[in-house]
Parts: structure tokens; C-alpha cells; sequence
């Protein structure tokens, strides 16, 4: 029986959390929450994440007499991204020195925040954040403008580097493809682009752990 069971929807965030544990090649039971579907939002979904969101990470360890103990329920990617790489050590997906470790948060932080919430949702689903159906179209003008400043800095900040964190890949190179699949969705050139941000993309999509993944979530990356 698998420690773990994943709440996912394809081609979401939680995409980079899928491919981490095939990168790790661990037991673990996906299960699909269409978040097209609405899916997320019905009872039996929101009393595993109230939050309606994914992905979710339902942990159920057994102590040492082989008894298992309730069930404990992570949300949110980076958490959940963290919590692998720090459980299973010898994968090397997360680095071991403190200013390494600080910089794939800053990584994480910022690709959750600025270019998901604030950025790549408004493209995608402006309706979500006016009250006024007529403003959804500014709102999407808006968020355009935003993303491309965010894919611009992608782009500088991979020049040169073999992966995000330098020499060694790692779980930011995985949410990273998350967001080159929804510059792609968006209609953005990527390869012409951003050449950089593909080249490492095009590494990471060439593991076979990232294959594996893609190929589950039946979904395509361009």
C-alpha cells in the first residue's frame, strides 16, 4: 500500500509535483481532479483541500509497530515540492547549502505568486477576478503585459546554465516546464522566444520520469 496519494488535474501546477515523484520512483496513487470539470469544487474534493485547489498531497505514514496513524493532508506545490526533495535526500532535487536552498524557494515563491496567481490565471481566466464581465477583456490585456516581463526574466536568468539552480537539476526545473506548457497555451512564441528557456526545457522533457508524466496526464507541452 502506497504512503501516498496525489490529488492532481492535468496540465495544472501540480504537474511539477507528478513528475517529482516519478523522478523519485516511489509508490504513490494519482488521483484526478479535472479542475475543467469542476471537479475541485464538489464536497468530496473540498473535505480533502478546502481550498478547492491542487495540487494536494494526503501523507499516511505507519509508525514503528506498523500501525498507521491518520492521515495528514499537504497543499500548496512549493510545500509539497519541498517536502519530497527533504524526504528523500539521496535524489539531490532540492540543494543541501543554506543560500542554494534559499534560492530555489525564491524560485518557487515567485513562479506560485507573481507569475501563476498574478499573472497566468488573469490570462486565462480573467472572468475570476472582476465583478464586471466587461472588464474581463482589460484584465487579460493586463495580465498579458505581465507574463511577458515574467518569461522575459525566465529567459535572462537561464542564460548560460545547464539548470535553474546551476549544475544540478532540480524540482524548480520541473515547475518551470509547468509554465513553458502554459506560455505555449497562451498563444506565446515560446521557442522563437525565449531559446534559453526552451533548450532547458527540452532537457528536462527529455527525461524519461518527465515522459512518464506528461504521458498519465494525456497531455501535450506545445
Amino acid at each position: 500500500m502506497s504512503n501516498y496519494r496525489l490529488y492532481h488535474s492535468p496540465g495544472a501546477c501540480s504537474l511539477a509535483a507528478h513528475i517529482a515523484f516519478e523522478e523519485l520512483g516511489i509508490p504513490y496513487e494519482p488521483v484526478r481532479v479535472v479542475i475543467a470539470e469542476g471537479q475541485n469544487q464538489t464536497p468530496d474534493y473540498l473535505a480533502v483541500n478546502p481550498r478547492g485547489r491542487v495540487p494536494a498531497l494526503a501523507i499516511c505514514d505507519q509508525d514503528a509497530a506498523g500501525i498507521t496513524p491518520k492521515e495528514q493532508i499537504l497543499t500548496e506545490l512549493s510545500a509539497i515540492l519541498i517536502y519530497l526533495a527533504k524526504t528523500y535526500p539521496d535524489a539531490h532535487l532540492l540543494p543541501e547549502d543554506a543560500l542554494s536552498f534559499a534560492r530555489a524557494v525564491e524560485w518557487m515563491s515567485w513562479l506560485g505568486a507573481t507569475m501563476h496567481a498574478a499573472g497566468v490565471r488573469t490570462v486565462l481566466r480573467p472572468e475570476r477576478f472582476v465583478s464586471d464581465p466587461g472588464a474581463a477583456a482589460a484584465v487579460k490585456t493586463r495580465g498579458t503585459e505581465n507574463i511577458l516581463v515574467g518569461y522575459a526574466d525566465i529567459e535572462v536568468r537561464l542564460t548560460g546554465r545547464t539548470w535553474a539552480l546551476g549544475d544540478h537539476y532540480s524540482v524548480v526545473d520541473m515547475y518551470l516546464l509547468v509554465f513553458f506548457r502554459w506560455g505555449n497555451r497562451v498563444g506565446l512564441p515560446m521557442r522563437q522566444k525565449y531559446p534559453n528557456y526552451t533548450r532547458m526545457m527540452d532537457a528536462v522533457r527529455a527525461r524519461p520520469a518527465v515522459q512518464r508524466a506528461i504521458a498519465h496526464e494525456g497531455i501535450e507541452i506545445e
